[in-house]
C-alpha cells in the first residue's frame, strides 16, 4: 500500500507514544523518536533530525509531565514543555511539515465549575500547567496558528508511570489507600487518545485547539474505586482493598491542582471520530489486557 507520508513521533517511548506506534495505520511511514534519541529541548538536534527525516506530520507527545516534580525542577519543565515545543514548531516550519501537539487540562485553574471550552481563558495553577501553556503559545506563534493542539487529561495505560499502575501497586501492598475526592476530571486511556490522534493526522485541515478525552467524569477517588473493583474482578488483585476519600488539604502535594478540570469535548469528538467509550469501559478493557498478559 502506498504511504500517506512520514510521521515523526516525539516521546515515542512514553505511554502515549507507545500506543501511537501500536495503532499506526499501514499507509503511514512512522519514525519514532524516544526522549533518549531526541531531546526536544536541544534545538539543534530537533532541527537536524527533522531535516534528515523530512516528515509530513510531527506528533509531539514529548513532555515533562510529573506535576509535583515540575515545581522542584521548573527549569527542566520549562526547557521541555515550553522551549522544546517551540523547537519542534520551528523545525516543523523549516521542513514544511504539519504539527500535532498534545497539551493538558492543567492549563486551566478549575474554578469555573463547568467543562472548559477550547477558547476559554487559561489560568494554570502550577509550573506544569504554566510551561505547557507557554508551549502552546510558542507553537501558535511559530506556526502562525497552523498547528493542531489537542488538550487531554488524566492519561493512563498499562505501561509507564501513571495513576492506574500506582494504585495497583499500592493496593497490592496495603489493605487501604487514601485518595483525593475533591478534584474532578476525566480519565483517558492512552490507546483511545492515540486512535483520535491518528484520525487527526489524516485531516490536514484541522488546526487550532481541540479538547479530547474519554467520556464521563470522575474524581480521583472515583477513579481509584473503579480500579479496585475492576482489578479485583479480573484477578489483578487477589482481595478487595478499601479506598478512603480525603480532601486535597489532607493530602498536600508540591503542586496546586485544578479542582474541576473537565474539558468540553464536543468539537473535538465531532472532529476526531465521535464520542469514545466511557472512561470506565476503557479502564476495564485495559485491565483485562493486563490480566491476559
Amino acid at each position: 500500500m502506498s504511504t500517506a507520508g512520514k510521521v515523526l513521533i516525539t516521546g515515542a517511548g512514553g505511554q502515549l507514544g507507545t500506543e501511537l506506534l501500536a495503532l499506526a495505520p499501514r499507509e503511514w511511514e512512522v519514525v519514532p523518536c524516544t526522549s533518549g534519541e531526541l531531546d526536544i529541548s536541544d534545538r539543534k538536534s530537533v532541527e537536524r533530525v527533522l531535516a534528515a527525516v523530512r516528515p509530513a506530520v510531527v506528533i509531539n507527545t514529548a513532555a515533562f509531565t510529573r506535576v509535583d516534580d515540575a515545581e522542584r525542577e521548573a527549569s527542566r519543565a520549562q526547557a521541555v514543555n515550553a522551549e522544546g515545543a517551540r523547537n519542534v514548531a520551528q523545525a516543523v516550519q523549516q521542513v514544511g511539515a504539519r504539527l500535532i501537539h498534545v497539551s493538558t487540562d492543567f492549563v486551566f485553574d478549575g474554578s469555573q465549575g463547568r467543562p472548559y471550552l477550547p477558547d476559554d481563558t487559561p489560568n494554570p495553577l502550577g509550573v506544569y500547567g504554566r510551561t505547557k501553556l507557554a508551549g502552546e503559545e510558542l507553537i501558535r506563534e511559530r506556526t502562525r496558528g497552523a498547528a493542531l493542539i489537542v488538550r487531554t487529561a488524566w492519561v493512563y495505560s498499562g505501561r509507564g508511570h501513571n495513576f492506574v499502575r500506582t494504585m495497583l501497586r499500592l493496593m497490592r501492598e496495603r489493605d487501604s489507600v487514601n485518595v483525593v475526592a475533591d478534584q474532578v476530571g476525566t480519565p483517558t486511556w492512552a490507546r483511545s487518545l492515540a486512535r483520535a490522534l491518528w484520525i487527526a493526522a489524516q485531516l490536514p485541515e484541522l488546526r487550532g485547539v481541540l479538547h479530547w478525552t474519554d467520556a464521563g467524569v470522575a474524581s480521583w477517588y472515583d477513579f481509584a474505586v473503579a480500579i479496585q473493583e475492576e482489578a479485583h474482578a479480573t484477578g489483578l488483585l487477589d482481595r478487595p482493598v478499601t479506598v478512603r476519600p480525603v480532601r486535597t488539604d489532607e493530602y498536600p502535594g508540591a503542586a496546586r491542582r485544578p479542582a474541576f478540570s473537565v474539558l468540553d469535548k464536543s468539537t473535538g469528538w465531532a472532529a476526531l471520530g465521535g464520542q469514545p467509550p466511557h472512561w470506565r469501559v476503557n479502564l476495564r478493557r485495559m485491565l483485562g489486557e493486563l490480566t491476559r498478559e
